[in-house]
């Protein structure tokens, strides 16, 4: 088995339902397995997935495991010579195994690797390469001199903003998202430390790659969607809880023995999660007084998807106001969302099918600023989006 496939899922059938579809044709031409974890979740995940996909290995537990000791079930069953840790909000284009693979087998040294990640509107997340925690990586991003300063090797350390976007560099921190590792790493690290529930694992793993004397890779030629904020809300007291108490073990855990290192470092997460209850108590009314907007949308795909999809859309009061109906002959570049004729327009919905993930991925790099894109896998009974990388997407049904 060339490459095995491991996916906690917790309450986000419709997000993964989007993403098990993608895996599967991005494993095209490779030999693999996926392996599904979901931590007891009561979206009726079990009854909606397990007959869409045969072909995935699905777990069942009867209690939330937490994120590390989920994955390291599944993995104990794994027998790719690679292993990738993804989460289940995420899109993948048809080529990104086959260049994360290459990209292995042409450097030894390699023990993980990663990609860039764009969110569900096209932005970059920062996240998808990082440098160790350190106070004065922490302390220049809370701020804001990491923004002001975005490709800085001194003050934007935290998300290792001097290196580019869209090359492929080491990073000494990977996203848990999407964390690509060979089995000999995974002999060496034994896999995520279960003592992280949520958040901190993939630092953590990060960190001990290195120690073992392995690299872990950047790679910013392969792009993938990650949604965020699916399986957590990531602005209430419950995350920030979570968040800066796995800081706070990952410091114990590594600084020990470096007791100035180990203050300061703790000094830095208290005034960080103090910062981050203020800042969250300051924007709790606007966030609760948020409505979506009425979306006219501008249709990517096939007639067939479209007689599908759109009462799917009409049961929701969504108008479709402009149609790029795709066929064997379409070039793609008609199909650039710079075209947009109507101005009522403020929606992208892109059916993959005919049009591949690649090229959806693509066009999020153009997609205007105040427009929202909505996604459709050939195969699924769902409609999912993302405006906003720190609140929940939502769904639309079509069956």
């Amino acid at each position: 088995m060339q490459l095995s496939i491991i996916i906690v899922n917790y309450n986000v059938k419709y997000f993964l339902e989007h993403c098990l579809l993608s895996v599967i044709k991005a494993c095209a031409n490779i030999k693999a397995e996926i392996l599904v974890v979901d931590n007891n979740s009561t979206d009726g995940s079990e009854s909606y997935l397990t007959p869409k996909f045969p072909s995935v290995k699905f777990y069942w537990n009867k209690s939330n495991l937490g994120f590390g000791k989920a994955n390291n079930s599944a993995l104990k069953d794994a027998t790719g010579d690679y292993i990738l840790f993804l989460n289940p909000d995420t899109i993948v284009p048809e080529e990104c195994f086959k260049k994360c693979i290459s990209f292995f087998q042409t450097h030894t040294d390699a023990g993980a690797l990663g990609v860039r990640m764009i969110d569900g509107s096209g932005h970059f997340l920062k996240e998808s390469k990082r440098c160790l925690p350190t106070p004065a990586a922490g302390f220049f991003k809370m701020v804001g001199l990491a923004g002001l300063f975005p490709s800085s090797s001194f003050f934007a350390k935290y998300y290792a903003g001097h290196l580019p976007e869209k090359e492929n560099n080491k990073s000494e921190v990977l996203a848990g998202a999407f964390m690509m590792l060979s089995k000999a790493a995974i002999e060496k690290t034994h896999g995520f430390d279960e003592n992280f529930f949520m958040y901190g694992e993939d630092i953590d793993l990060s960190y001990r790659m290195l120690q073992a004397g392995l690299q872990n890779y950047y790679l910013g030629e392969a792009t993938i969607i990650h949604f965020k904020g699916e399986s957590t809300q990531k602005k209430n007291n419950s995350f920030i809880q979570h968040f800066y108490g796995a800081m706070k073990l990952f410091v114990d855990k590594h600084y020990n023995n470096q007791y100035f290192l180990q203050v300061s470092m703790k000094c830095m997460i208290n005034f960080a999660k103090l910062f981050a209850k203020i800042k969250n108590s300051l924007s709790s009314t606007v966030s609760k007084s948020y409505t979506r907007k009425q979306f006219n949308i501008l249709f990517y795909g096939s007639d067939k998807q479209y007689d599908m999809i759109n009462i799917g859309l009409e049961s929701k009061n969504i108008t479709v106001s402009q149609k790029f109906i795709v066929d064997d002959t379409t070039s793609l570049e008609n199909l650039q969302i710079g075209k947009i004729s109507n101005a009522d327009v403020n929606a992208q919905l892109f059916c993959e099918g005919l049009i591949s993930n690649t090229f959806i991925i693509n066009q999020l790099s153009i997609l205007p600023n105040n427009h929202t894109a909505l996604f459709f896998e050939d195969g699924a009974d769902s409609i999912i989006a993302s405006s906003n990388k720190n609140e929940r997407g939502f769904f639309i049904s079509i069956r």
